[in-house]
């Protein structure tokens, strides 16, 4: 399960960076975003998808651990 960086670009739109695939690609989708929960599976722009565990809403830029959906790393 690799740490994951998320945070807003310069346009305003989240965005999510995994170092250890030198991976940075838009976030379009997320499961839960609202002000009691945030988190599940972000879906982004290459089609690709993460699940992090929900938690409550961040101050960004936030790391956390996410798995890719699917069950790989």
């Amino acid at each position: 399960m690799p740490s994951v960086m998320i945070r807003r670009n310069s346009n305003g739109q989240l965005t999510l960076y995994v170092a250890k695939r030198d991976l940075e690609e838009n976030i379009v989708s997320i499961e839960f975003d609202s002000p009691e929960r945030w988190g599940g599976e972000v879906v982004l722009a290459d089609g690709s998808a993460y699940h992090i565990d929900p938690i409550a809403p961040p101050h960004l830029p936030v790391t956390v651990r996410a798995k890719r959906a699917g069950g790989a790393d």
